[in-house]
């Protein structure tokens, strides 16, 4: 389990620093074939940086709001906030504010910006369906995701994809606007830097995506150790994986910008091979798995 926590958290970090240096490429880039010069590289940053801040402090708002989830109520769902407590007291943290979403589908997610601001929400189809151990998994599981920042990097994962995307679009819209003829005159080398701007901004969008669904993979196991640690009991996580990998319920209040917050992809997997690689999670029989041999 510590070897596989040790690769999560390398693999994570390494893919951060890939997605910021894709970042202060696509300004470069971008300043270079107008008239923005080394402003452009600035001006990505910023715009990154800004965006950034605005999520830090307000994304577990807005994540709870889309979600319609409610606060737990201390009398229908006692063994709820008694088991937040207890589990958050074993791993050390502050306890998180505790949500329902009223939907039959089971399922969880945790949000907020790092541990003392932090909240975990869970559908009445969860509650309903989990005995104790099973129940103890899936909570161990959110708050690994909260003691391990994962709330706080998924987020800067989604803010660095929309700043590579809407980056990306400002290039190509300012080929319109005179880049292109700027880079006419200077010759081959910037005809040749010209076509490169034009691949980075129609391409740089794909890769990001990319990089943001393999970092919330790499966390999803992450996670999932870290909650075989905090339960000493495995088998608790994977027998509630493998149940709300068999449900048929469709969870009403999730969508593609928040699906990657949840324990199991709440919306349809996109498929094998290729197509894999816009999951937002691993394969359950592979999570199952690894938890089964520890």
């Amino acid at each position: 389990m510590w070897d596989q926590i040790s690769s999560n958290k390398f693999k994570s970090a390494a893919l951060i620093a890939v997605f910021i240096a894709l970042v202060a490429l696509i300004g470069f880039v971008f300043g270079q074939v107008t008239d923005w010069g080394y402003l452009g590289l600035v001006l990505a940053l910023g715009v990154a940086l800004a965006m950034s801040v605005g999520s830090y402090w307000f994304s577990d708002k807005i994540v709870l709001s889309m979600s319609r989830a409610r606060p737990v109520d201390r009398e229908l769902e006692p063994y709820l906030v008694n088991t937040v407590e207890g589990l958050s007291i074993a791993a050390g943290l502050p306890v998180p504010r505790a949500y329902v979403i009223d939907d039959p589908a089971p399922n969880a997610f945790a949000t907020g910006r790092n541990p003392e601001n932090a909240a975990v929400a869970v559908t009445s189809g969860l509650l309903a369906m989990m005995n104790r151990q099973e129940l103890e998994g899936v909570l161990a599981h959110e708050l690994a995701h909260i003691k391990n920042y994962d709330t706080l990097l998924q987020t800067l994962a989604a803010v660095l994809a929309g700043s590579v995307t809407l980056i990306s679009e400002w290039m190509l819209r300012s080929f319109w606007w005179g880049g292109r003829d700027r880079n006419r005159d200077s010759g081959q080398l910037g005809a040749i830097l010209m076509v490169v701007a034009i691949v980075l901004a129609l391409l740089s969008p794909l890769a990001a995506t990319l990089i943001q669904m393999a970092i919330s993979r790499r966390r999803e196991f992450l996670a999932d150790a870290s909650a075989a640690m905090l339960t000493r009991y495995p088998p608790g996580l994977a027998s509630a994986l493998r149940k709300i990998g068999g449900d048929q319920n469709q969870l009403r209040a999730a969508n593609k910008a928040t699906e990657s917050l949840y324990i199991v992809n709440p919306l349809r997997a996109r498929g094998r091979g290729m197509n894999s690689l816009f999951n937002t999670h691993p394969p359950l029989a592979e999570r199952i798995a690894l938890l089964e041999a520890m």
